[in-house]
Order: C-alpha cells, then structure tokens, then sequence
C-alpha cells in the first residue's frame, strides 16, 4: 500500500534527488503549465457564461438559482485573478488545490440549476450532458504534470456528483421515483441508479488510470532527468563522448572494461611555461590557462578531437578514440596547424595588452591504443594506454631540437594520406633519434 501511494502521490523524495538547476528547471515547467491551464480556464468560465446567457429560463426561478449569474462573475473574477498571478509568481500549492474545487464547485453549481432553469425536478439535472465537462477539468490537472493534483480533482468530482444525486433523492419530499427501467429513465424525471453510479465509477476510474500514466510519465521524466545531470557533471570531469559512453552503458561499467582502437594522439604544451609561471600572480596564473585551454578545446572539437586530459599546461587530445571517425589522422594533421593560427591569434592579443606571447608545441602519432577503466571498487579512472600516447609526448619534446612547431610521426602522414589528406609537411626528417625512444623515426615537420 505505502509503494502504491510513493507512485500515486510520487512523494518529494525523488524531487530532492535531482539537483537544484533541474529541480528549478521542473518548476518553471510547471509554472508554464499554470499559465496555460489559467488560460483554459478563462475559456471554460466564457462558455459557462454563454451557454447561461442563452439558455431558456422560466418566471419562477428561485432566489438561489438568481445566484448563478452573481457565481459566474465571480469565477471569472478568481479565474483572471489566477491568470496574472500565475506569470508573476510561482503559485502555492494551496490555492492550486483551491482552483480545483472551484472549478468543480462553479460546474456543479451550473448543473444544480438547471432543473430551476427549466422548472423541472431535481432528477432533470442528473441527465445534463454537461456533467462531461468533469472530465476536462479532471484532465486539465494533468497538464501540470502532477499527478496528486488529478487525484485530488477526480475523486473532488465523484463526491461532487454523489451529493447531487443524493440531493435528487432527497429533495422531494414526496420522494422521487426510482426505476430499473432504462426507457422510463431516458424519458422521465426518474432516477436510475446503476447509471448514477457508473458515472462515479467512471470518474473514479478514469481519474485512477490519469494519476497512475502520469505518476509513471513523471518518475520516467525524473530519472531521464537524472541521468541527464550526471551526464553533465560526468563531462565536466570526462570528455563529453566518453560520459555520454558511460551513461548509455547496458551495464554498470566495471574495472578492466576496455576497448582496442587505432587512432592519431594529439601532444600540446606551453613551452618555458615554469618562468612564465613565476612571473604571474595566482589569477593571472589561471586566467591564462584557463583562456588556452578554452582556445585549444574549441580548435580541437572543432576538428572532431576529444580533450582527454589537461595537465596545467599540457593537454592530451585523441581523434578516433573515445568517437569513431574514418578519417581521424586526416582530421588530426588538419587540427595541428589550425592551433599554431589560433595561438598566433592569441598572442596577437596579448601583445595589444603588453603581455609576453605563448610559445607551443604540438606532435602528433598514429597507432593502436587501449581506451578502458581502471581502478578498484568505487573509484575508477578513464585511461589511454598505447605507444602512440607515449610517442606523442616525446615528439612534442623533441620539437625544441627540431626548432619546429608541431610534429608528426610517419604512420600519421601515411594513414592520413589513406585517408584523402592532399596536404604536404613543410619537410621530412629521415631516420631521426628522439630521446626515450629505441628506434629512428622519420619525422614530418608541419611548422
């Protein structure tokens, strides 16, 4: 019993799962949903006053069933009062839950009269077809995307009916006649009671099976929206492609679990960045990296490079590890001298402002690599394990030997070219010794 009502009522609990953006985010939605529902709102209290309006009545309307004109004055009042409320704050629940049985109380009120309307017994009303009109109030609380909110107004609306029938009943003091026969009953003012009841039933029903879609539409809604946050939170940590793998996972997502791809590994860091340092104070320290990681990031993504790993200066990026691309080395070799324009660009900037220019360098190699998680227990890490992330690293080195400004070894070009690269390095250098590597390399100068 305490499951079925967390689905029905779809306790806070969850609400306060979510963080607080999102949970802002919900509310503003709602906040949307009032808006259009005060809208309606106003249309349905219209048509009461129309069809009030045009509707027959007779010389001997009671005193009260003068009141229903006074009635629908009012709800049109509270109706527009709602509405601008509804777009200056976010409305309470109380008067949401007061709007309800208002709506209901203004309809039930209309129905009652009818039979004054028409001079007929109180059994006449019970045949209004404008006893439908519950339904769309009932479903209107949907809009909200709250099921408490329908449940509320369903079972408002059954009690609601019930107290007319038993009105009908009762009123008479001569007693109304109460038949089992349907024909009797279409044309009498005669009571059936099976059918009185299957309306309750069916408001009862139907407002069960609203408040069960929309408790399981909202928990559905809620956990989207959960994983959705901590696939942000997880590519503020991880590169996007890489969370949106760990989210998307069928499993949970276990140490030792990896992945053997070919692909190009890109290498930048600052160079002299050490007395760069010192000459910076702690912001200015950030402010700069923060601005070349940013400039780096973007002239990467944009050539569909994934930001792997940022160590201060240096920065590690892959085409074709974390995201599939056929064309990862072409993408690459075309990534490189885009960074030396964006860095040129930079530093064009930092001169206009007095501040010493940024020196890079950039190396690029090709081969297999491990992408997988390791660690133990709760704590993992992503990782890339390959001799083209070590090779890399030791090319953007050896581009202060080779007083150049980016590098790349010969599987890249070759792969590249493979892969419908026309362009051409600046030269080659044959069979070069690169420190910590055990073999010459040629080596293509790209600046």
């Amino acid at each position: 019993m305490a499951k079925l009502t967390r689905v029905l009522m779809l306790t806070p609990a969850r609400d306060e799962r979510l963080p607080a953006r999102a949970r802002a985010a919900v509310r503003r939605q709602e906040d949307a949903s009032e808006r259009l529902i005060g809208w309606i709102q106003l249309c349905v209290v219209v048509t009461f006053g129309t069809l009030y309006l045009i509707a027959p009545t007779t010389d001997i309307m009671s005193d009260f069933a003068s009141l229903v004109p006074v009635a629908l004055a009012l709800y049109l009042l509270f109706t527009l009062v709602r509405l601008v409320l509804s777009y200056r704050i976010s409305l309470p629940d109380w008067y949401l839950g007061l709007s309800g049985l208002v709506d209901l109380g203004l309809l039930l009120t209309l129905i009652w009269s009818f039979h004054l309307q028409y001079d007929q017994p109180p059994p006449f009303y019970l045949k209004a077809p404008t006893m439908l009109y519950l339904f769309i109030f009932i479903a209107l609380r949907a809009l909200r995307f709250e099921p408490r909110y329908v449940l509320h107004t369903g079972l408002a609306a059954a009690v609601g009916w019930a107290a007319l029938l038993v009105y009908a009943l009762t009123a008479d003091q001569e007693g109304v006649p109460i038949t089992r026969d349907y024909v009797e009953y279409l044309t009498s003012n005669t009571v059936l009671l099976g059918g009185e009841f299957d309306k309750i039933i069916t408001i009862l029903v139907v407002t069960l099976i609203l408040t069960i879609a929309l408790a399981r539409g909202r928990r559905l809604l809620f956990r989207a929206m959960e994983e959705e946050s901590a696939r942000y939170e997880l590519s503020r940590y991880f590169p996007a492609e890489v969370a949106a793998r760990i989210t998307a996972a069928d499993g949970e997502i276990a140490a030792g679990a990896a992945d053997q791809v070919r692909c190009t590994v890109l290498n930048l860091d600052i160079r002299g960045f050490t007395p760069l340092s010192e000459s910076l104070s702690a912001r200015e320290l950030i402010g700069l990296l923060n601005d070349y990681q940013d400039r780096m990031a973007s002239v990467i993504e944009a050539h569909g490079g994934t930001v792997d790993r940022v160590f201060g200066d240096g920065i590690l990026a892959t085409f074709g590890a974390s995201k599939a691309l056929e064309n990862y080395a072409a993408r690459a070799l075309d990534c490189a001298p885009a960074i030396l324009a964006a860095i040129d660009a930079w530093n064009e900037d930092r001169a206009a402002l007095g501040d010493p220019p940024v020196r890079i360098g950039v190396a690029l190699a090709t081969g297999p690599l491990t992408v997988g998680a390791i660690g133990r227990g709760e704590r993992l890490d992503y990782t890339l394990v390959g001799e083209a992330v070590n090779l890399s690293a030791k090319l953007e080195k050896h581009t202060k030997s080779e007083a150049c400004r980016a590098l790349a070894d010969a599987a890249t070009v070759e792969t590249a070219r493979a892969q419908g690269w026309t362009g051409e390095p600046a030269r080659w250098r044959e069979g070069v010794q690169v420190d910590g590597v055990d073999r010459r390399l040629d080596l293509a100068v790209l600046a």
